[in-house]
């Protein structure tokens, strides 16, 4: 990949780490930015997530702003045939921000699904959780 990464990939980088802009046309704005069309930002962003050299495009919310003030990570040990249909479950509660599958670590660690969950107060994390 580092042979192909060239002047503008790092101008689109450095234009892009710190966020997208909250814009609805993202994409747009970063090209009229950097100086290239939309589209090739997103091609450009594209091969270099599918190369590595970007891990990945997400939304990372302020979770204070927008009225969050306590969050804890649940885990579960759900059997494995189960976890695609239970991420999708537990993703779709409006209170967890993101839900995902990680490898069980044998002996120690046997859980398989997480997903963090927000709400406005310990006890109201607590009782989402359970």
């Amino acid at each position: 990949m580092s042979e192909t990464f060239d002047a503008v990939d790092r101008r689109l980088v450095l234009a892009t780490q710190g966020g997208l802009p909250l814009v609805p046309r993202p994409y747009h704005q970063v090209a009229e930015q950097v100086g290239i069309p939309a589209d090739e930002v997103m091609a450009r962003l594209a091969r270099m997530l599918a190369g590595g050299v970007i891990r990945r495009i997400g939304a990372v919310p302020n979770h204070y702003a927008i009225g969050y003030t306590a969050n804890g990570m649940s885990v579960w040990d759900v059997p494995d045939e189960c976890i695609d249909e239970l991420g999708r479950q537990v993703g779709a509660l409006a209170f967890v921000t993101h839900c995902y599958h990680r490898p069980r670590r044998l002996p120690d660690w046997p859980y398989n699904l997480f997903a963090m969950v927000h709400g406005g107060s310990r006890a109201e994390v607590m009782a989402k959780v359970a």
